[in-house]
């Protein structure tokens, strides 16, 4: 029982960090799986099934917030799922004692992937124009199948393509691919299906993780508008990386000094990466003061310039006499 409310909380934590983020549900899940001793593949199979409840509950909270672009999730949801598909009946395929570093190195590549992501500027600064087909098609074919594979994915690799492309709001870019991931769910559970047939999903385990996720769904929708992505993004990733450098490293039987050198090392890299990640925001929001400040400023046509170290004048409303009757009752004079 302590278990499995264990995994309804981290189907929680998960839920919040994935609909503010864009992306992490399935790293998170996954990577605290792995460290409980879950098979690679039982792990990614019984997280994408959890997904499935918790991706339609997120995709109905972003559609009620405005945060979704249909043009998008059509065009990326199809090619995602082919990708799922494929990367389950090729995870299903592996045993066991290959999987797990194999699975380990992909969680450990998107985490770092995060971490130097995030530790950067987001550019969201291009606008105009429409993602055409051919970059999403491709995008959501790879991020499906490096989800089913790593038993997460298809955030890390959409989200920061689209948001890099400056084409969409971050909300929206967030709002879409979480609503399109119920597709690539449900495509990466029926290949789990296939490749290993019903005793492959932990049950107790999804059911604790939906029910978490459920919870969380909503006000993640809604903590997308507020939370900074940049620190979120650092956090995360870095505990993505510190989790899965253990399966590393035990599965190179690296012993002695070796694990606490690369444990400090990578904790420095993500002290670093945190550091990185609050100077951007402070730039970016310092660049946005600048512009609205700047904005607020500028003399409207027809408007009298203000001479240096004068002020301006308040605005004066036309004095209005008020009859007497109207001023004691506060109803019209008769004429």
């Amino acid at each position: 029982m302590r278990k499995l409310l264990v995994l309804a909380l981290v189907g929680l934590v998960a839920q919040l960090i994935d609909g503010s983020l864009g992306m992490a549900y399935g790293l998170t899940s996954s990577t605290l799986l792995l460290v409980a001793g879950v098979a690679p593949a039982a792990a990614s199979a019984s997280v994408h099934l959890a997904e499935i409840g918790t991706t339609l509950a997120a995709g109905v909270a972003h559609w009620r917030f405005g945060n979704v672009d249909w043009r998008v999730v059509t065009r990326i949801a199809l090619p995602g799922a082919i990708g799922a598909f494929a990367g389950a009946t090729l995870l299903s395929s592996i045993s066991t004692e290959a999987a797990a570093p194999w699975m380990a190195g992909i969680l450990f590549t998107l985490g770092a992937y995060l971490l130097v992501r995030f530790a950067r500027p987001l550019r969201t600064d291009r606008v105009g124009g429409r993602l055409r087909s051919r970059f999403l098609g491709p995008l959501g074919l790879v991020a499906g199948f490096v989800d089913a594979t790593g038993g997460g994915g298809w955030g890390p690799v959409a989200t920061p393509a689209l948001l890099v492309s400056g084409r969409m709001e971050p909300r929206k870019v967030i709002g879409s691919v979480d609503t399109s991931e119920f597709v690539v769910a449900g495509a990466a559970s029926v290949g789990f299906l296939i490749g290993l047939g019903t005793e492959g999903f932990l049950l107790p385990t999804v059911a604790a993780l939906l029910i978490g996720g459920l919870i969380a769904a909503p006000l993640a929708a809604w903590l997308v508008r507020i939370v900074p992505a940049q620190l979120l993004g650092a956090a995360v990733g870095g505990v993505i990386v510190l989790t899965n450098a253990r399966t590393l490293l035990r599965s190179a039987e690296l012993d002695g000094p070796v694990r606490p050198i690369t444990y400090a090392l990578l904790a420095a890299g993500w002290v670093a990466a945190l550091v990185l990640a609050v100077r951007a925001l402070r730039r970016t929001r310092r660049a946005r003061a600048e512009a609205a400040t700047a904005e607020a400023v500028t003399v409207a046509p027809g408007a009298h310039a203000v001479a240096p170290g004068a002020h301006a004048a308040d605005p004066v409303t036309p004095a209005v006499a008020v009859p007497s009757e109207l001023a004691a009752t506060g109803t019209p004079s008769p004429r």
